[in-house]
C-alpha cells in the first residue's frame, strides 16, 4: 500500500529567477532540481512585475540550515 502512495506523490517544485550580472530579472523557471547554469536564484514566487527590474531582496529564499549546524566550528 505504501508504494501506491509513493506513486501519487509529486516532487516539490521550486521557483527560480534568472538574473544578469547587474541583478536584473530575465526570467523564471519551476523545477524540482536547482538549475545547473549560473545566474539562477531561488525565489518565493514568480512575479511578472519583476521582469526587467532588479529582484527585491525579500523575494529571495534563504538556503535552509543544515541538520548538523551545531557541529560546525566557529571562527574566532
Amino acid at each position: 500500500m505504501s508504494s501506491f502512495w509513493n506513486l501519487l506523490q509529486r516532487p516539490r517544485r521550486a521557483t527560480y529567477a534568472r538574473l544578469d550580472s547587474d541583478g536584473i530579472c530575465l526570467g523564471f523557471r519551476q523545477c524540482s532540481q536547482p538549475p545547473a547554469a549560473s545566474g539562477w536564484v531561488q525565489v518565493s514566487e514568480a512575479h511578472l512585475g519583476w521582469l526587467g527590474h532588479p529582484l527585491p531582496a525579500s523575494a529571495r529564499v534563504c538556503a535552509r540550515a543544515r541538520r548538523r549546524w551545531q557541529l560546525r566550528t566557529l571562527l574566532a
